[in-house]
């Protein structure tokens, strides 16, 4: 049973490991490259990227909780062409799939960045919805079924690669919203984004977060995507990217029980450098130990 075979298909993107990194947490790869061997996970999704080069958020901007972390970056970011530039020849060096997140202001800059994309040499693109669009009040552009059926058509027009649609969790229905990513032409569904939440210093009673309030991550958010996974796993057809408070095989199995083709790690990247690489050996060692010859038989026994 050492054979084990790790691989998976997220319609169209092929990984050699469920396990991948989630965007904002690992950079462009280089800050973890020097602790952990990048050719062993499945895929990198990207530092989130915008149009033009953006600072994000004033300090300060992130805050530890007990059982995760606050944080209200900003989507600072070099910009859409120092990633073509610098970063995506950087991360052709390693056996891994590259998966650029994209973020916008308003739907016109999403499209651009996808067709800019679209002639690049990456594997996915992962459409943010969770940003405000600031031609609606602000309002994030995950929150409303129809504008989500706007932007994933107009985005999936815009481009041929691989696109995986991240869901927001702070929503009525997040299955209605799913239903729709797939019906609109998605290959897949990431989620879950941060949780919307806030803390508050009591002696100097004001926010933690310059900007009141930020996203939670980490494990207290864990039992929250895993009920989101399986909601949206029962009703699409199509792979989930899980997240949302993984740090090691254990929970990532849960999440592959849930109903997950795949899973990232994001928060467990700043606890445990290594997370990643030990997630996958996690995985393998759960597998062997309930005689499983693959890694797909596993995915949404949870009914």
């Amino acid at each position: 049973m050492n054979n084990i075979d790790m691989s998976v298909d997220l319609n169209g993107l092929k990984l050699k490991n469920p396990v991948t990194v989630a965007s904002g947490t690992f950079g462009f790869g280089e800050e973890y490259a020097e602790f952990i061997d990048l050719n062993q996970i499945g895929a990198i999704s990207v530092k989130g990227l915008t149009l033009k080069p953006k600072e994000g958020n004033p300090p300060p901007r992130l805050y530890e909780t007990p059982m995760g972390l606050l944080n209200s970056i900003g989507l600072q970011n070099p910009g859409v062409e120092v990633f073509i530039k610098k970063y995506i020849p950087y991360l052709r060096q390693f056996d891994t799939k590259i998966i650029a997140n994209i973020n916008g202001a308003n739907l016109e800059e999403y499209m651009e960045m996808a067709r800019i994309l679209d002639k690049e040499d990456i594997d996915s693109i992962e459409l943010n919805i969770s940003c405000p669009n600031v031609k609606d009040g602000g309002l994030a552009f995950g929150t409303n079924p129809e504008v989500v059926r706007n932007i994933v058509t107009e985005i999936r027009n815009c481009t041929s690669k691989h696109l995986i649609v991240k869901l927001s969790p702070n929503v009525t229905d997040i299955k209605e919203i799913a239903l729709i990513v797939e019906e609109c032409g998605a290959n897949a569904i990431s989620l879950i984004n941060t949780v919307a939440g806030m803390a508050i210093d009591i002696e100097k009673q004001k926010a933690v977060v310059e900007r009141k309030i930020a996203g939670l991550s980490g494990p207290a958010v864990k039992p929250i995507a895993i009920r989101k996974v399986f909601e949206v796993a029962s009703v699409v057809n199509i792979p989930i990217l899980g997240m949302g408070g993984i740090l090691n095989g254990n929970d990532a199995v849960e999440f592959a029980l849930a109903g997950a083709s795949a899973i990232a790690i994001g928060t467990g990247n700043f606890i445990n450098p290594n997370a990643s690489i030990e997630t996958v050996e996690g995985i393998r060692s759960y597998l062997m130990r309930k005689k499983y010859s693959k890694y797909t038989k596993i995915i949404g026994l949870v009914k």
